[in-house]
C-alpha cells in the first residue's frame, strides 16, 4: 500500500509504502475490543468505598422491642433500609487490571493501523521538529497536513518541544513509537506519524 510523504508545510515530498504485515490485515474487530475494554480497566482507579452496617457509628441498641408494638421487628438503626444505614454490598477498593495475551494486544494493534490506513486516515510526515514549544506553529502544522478533531501525532523519540507544543491543542495527543497503543489509535480520528516512527513501528510489529 503506497501513501503520500508531506513535509510540515503540508507539501508533498514523495510517496512510502507502508507494510502489508502491519498496516494490510484484516481489521479484527473482537480483539480490538477486548484489548480496548482491557486498556480502560487498567486505567480504573478503583478507590471507590462506602461503609457497611458493620462500619456505620450508631446502631448498637435495639430501637424497639422486639414483640407488643405492632410495628416491624427491627435490630439497628443502621440496617440498610434505615436512613443513614449501612450499604449493602458496600463497593471497597479493588484492582480491576487484568492482563491479556502478547499476541491477542499485537493483533488489536496491527488491526487498528490497518483500519486506519484503509480509510486514508494515516498522514505520514517526513520529520516532525520544532525548534521551541511553539503552540501556534504546531496547529499550523495540523492544519497543513489536512488535520481536524482529534488527532495522535507519533514521533520516533521523545521530543520536549514537539510535546509542548501539542499538549495544548483541543483533541491533539503526542505519543511514542515504543508507546503507541490500541486505544489512542482507535480515538483518533486521524494518525500522524513521524517517518522514522513508521519504520520503528513496521521493525516491530512487522
Amino acid at each position: 500500500m503506497l501513501t503520500n510523504v508531506y513535509d510540515m508545510s503540508g507539501k508533498q515530498v514523495g510517496q512510502i509504502e507502508l507494510s502489508d504485515a502491519v498496516f494490510g490485515i484484516e481489521p479484527n474487530a473482537a480483539v480490538v475490543h477486548d484489548v480496548v475494554k482491557n486498556h480502560l480497566a487498567n486505567c480504573r482507579q478503583g478507590t471507590q468505598s462506602a461503609l457497611t452496617r458493620a462500619e456505620v457509628s450508631g446502631g448498637g441498641r435495639k430501637p424497639w422491642r422486639q414483640k407488643g408494638t405492632g410495628r416491624a421487628r427491627q435490630g439497628s438503626t443502621r440496617a440498610p433500609q434505615w436512613t443513614h444505614g449501612g450499604i449493602v454490598f458496600a463497593p471497597k477498593p479493588r484492582d480491576y487490571g487484568y492482563t491479556l495475551n502478547k499476541k491477542t494486544r499485537r493483533l488489536a494493534l496491527k488491526s487498528a493501523l490497518s483500519a486506519k490506513a484503509a480509510e486514508a486516515n494515516i498522514v505520514v510526515i517526513d520529520a516532525i521538529k520544532m525548534e521551541a514549544p511553539k503552540t501556534a506553529e504546531f496547529a499550523k502544522f495540523l492544519n497543513a497536513v489536512g488535520v481536524e478533531g482529534k488527532a495522535l501525532v507519533v514521533t520516533a523519540a521523545a521530543d520536549e518541544n514537539v510535546v509542548k507544543s501539542g499538549r495544548n491543542i483541543p483533541g491533539c495527543e503526542i505519543t511514542f513509537a515504543n508507546l503507541i497503543n490500541v486505544y489512542d489509535v482507535v480515538n483518533a480520528k486521524k494518525l500522524v506519524v513521524d517517518q522514522a516512527a513508521l519504520a520503528k513501528i513496521e521493525e516491530v510489529f512487522a
